[in-house]
Order: C-alpha cells, then structure tokens, then sequence
C-alpha cells in the first residue's frame, strides 16, 4: 500500500467516515494531484478510472467528506466551487481572470477580528484572497479598492 492510501485510511479512521470505494477515489485524486477541482473534474477523473462511478455518488462523495473535514470546499463567485484535499491549515487565493485557485500559507485572525466576532462560536475560519495572480499580470496594478 503507498503512502498516500495509508495516510489517507488514516484520516478516513480518524474521521469516524465509511471510506467506500468511491470516497476513497476521490479523496485520492485530490489528495495526490494537490489541485483545487471542481466537482465535475472529478467526477471525469475518477470515472476514467472506475466508469461505474456515477455523477451523483462522486457529489454524494464530496458532501460526505466535506461534512467530516476530510475536504475543504472553495466557493468561488459566480464559478463552479472548488474541492481541496490539503487538510494542513491554510487560507486561499482566487485570481479575478483565470479562476485559479492558489493555497497561501496560513495565519491567526487578529484580536480584533475575534473581538468583531462577540459571542459567536466559531468553529473554524478561512481567509480568501480575491484579485489577480502573478500569470495573469498580478504585479500590475488593479483598479478598485485595493487593502
């Protein structure tokens, strides 16, 4: 058994989650390409590799792990989400033009932000970044409110 099928039977067990062979296929193929997919180009990918793998158990899948904190799911605006398999803590940077999704490392809300937050409980948190990557000419400078 590779690495990755060991760690990944690790966090299925840790996760108290059923990892049926189509959970497994698709935690796989996120967690061994590092790529922030959406839900159909993972549908097509596990597919090729097992044509009984249906449109609906491939989404029933992704809710399923998404649900145990196995995915992350990257809402983009007006765009198709996104699915990411890297459970190291870290926030996201989505490009205005490509659509790109880009992980950026990780950092703790300031006390202000928790103070902004009251009495809410909040059980995890995600920062995300929205303008243009360095490919599509991130060094230029954007029009708009910039922080």
């Amino acid at each position: 058994m590779s690495n990755i099928s060991l760690e990944l039977r690790k966090a299925f067990l840790a996760a108290d989650v059923r990892p049926t062979v189509q959970r497994f296929a698709v935690l796989h193929h996120l967690a061994r390409h590092g790529v922030h997919a959406t839900a159909e180009e993972i549908f097509r990918a596990v597919n090729r590799q097992d044509p009984r793998a249906s449109r609906a158990t491939v989404y029933n899948s992704l809710k399923s792990l998404t649900r145990a904190g196995l995915v992350r799911e990257v809402i983009s605006e007006g765009k198709a989400a996104r699915f990411d398999a890297s459970l190291h803590p870290h926030h996201h940077f989505v490009c205005d033009r490509c659509g790109a999704v880009e992980d950026t490392p990780w950092f703790e809300l300031p006390a202000a932000g928790k103070q902004a937050l009251g009495a809410r409980q909040v059980r995890r948190f995600e920062v995300v970044f929205r303008g243009v990557c360095e490919k599509c000419g991130g060094s230029q400078p954007l029009t708009g409110e910039v922080i």
